[in-house]
């Protein structure tokens, strides 16, 4: 884990999945915006960032095996999850897995991401070097200095590439449903995932579930952060009164 922020004055704990090919840092200005009393954390993902060496995992639902054993201990709090493209799904599995061994977390927050049940007929998204690297840009311009660059490309590519596969592998379907509430998010130009197909996830929990739409394509969540973050905080403050009240 990062973590950002995680001091004793902390009981709610925010634990932010990244998107395929990104690493912990995707989330290092969050604790800025965010009330002083929520533990800011994400997940760093084997071989990026301070993790560059350590290999890759075989299948999403292995990583998200490996989470849930990492930040078991994390349980003791209010723990919210929120996930962003394939971290939606890898923060889906994690709050599954929490589920299972009793701990359910307070909250789940996914964004840009169709719900595992929907995610049949969807475009795949791994191919040649060349492909993947024009999937990527064309989500994020920004990044093509990053591939024009033959020592920053060899770096950067190997995780994007690997990630790519564990989407592409993840077949998704049925799953238990979650006893927490569900919180959605998306940008209303997203290419990857429609506003309705976000409600899709209204169905995966016995609790409320709500969406909240944004303007921007699939990363709408950098142009947007502060009215993100803002309606986060707003979450992160009802998860505590609800407990408050329970």
């Amino acid at each position: 884990m990062r973590r950002y922020r995680d001091d004793d004055r902390c009981e709610t704990k925010l634990v932010c999945f990244p998107a395929a090919g990104a690493g912990a840092s995707a989330y290092r200005t969050w604790a800025g915006r965010l009330p002083s009393d929520i533990g800011v954390l994400a997940v760093r993902y084997p071989g990026r960032e301070d993790r560059f060496g350590d290999p890759f995992p075989p299948r999403l639902e292995a990583l998200a095996d490996d989470i849930a054993d990492a930040i078991q201990e994390l349980t003791r709090y209010r723990l919210v999850l929120f996930g962003h493209s394939m971290g939606a799904s890898l923060a889906h599995e994690v709050a599954l897995r929490f589920q299972e061994r009793g701990r359910p977390p307070a909250a789940l927050c996914v964004s840009g991401r169709r719900p595992t049940h929907a995610l049949a007929g969807r475009q795949m998204i791994s191919g040649t070097d060349e492909e993947i690297i024009a999937h990527v840009v064309n989500f994020d311009a920004s990044r093509a200095a990053i591939f024009a660059d033959p020592d920053l490309r060899e770096i950067v590519l190997p995780a994007v590439r690997a990630d790519y596969h564990l989407v592409d592998d993840y077949a998704g379907g049925r799953r238990p449903l979650l006893d927490c509430p569900v919180y959605g998010y998306t940008g209303d130009s997203d290419s990857e995932v429609t506003p309705e197909q976000m409600r899709g996830w209204a169905e995966l929990t016995r609790d409320s579930f709500r969406l909240r739409v944004l303007p921007g394509g699939h990363f709408y969540l950098r142009g947007e952060e502060p009215r993100l973050l803002a309606d986060l905080s707003d979450v992160l403050g009802d998860i505590k009164l609800r407990a408050e009240v329970a």
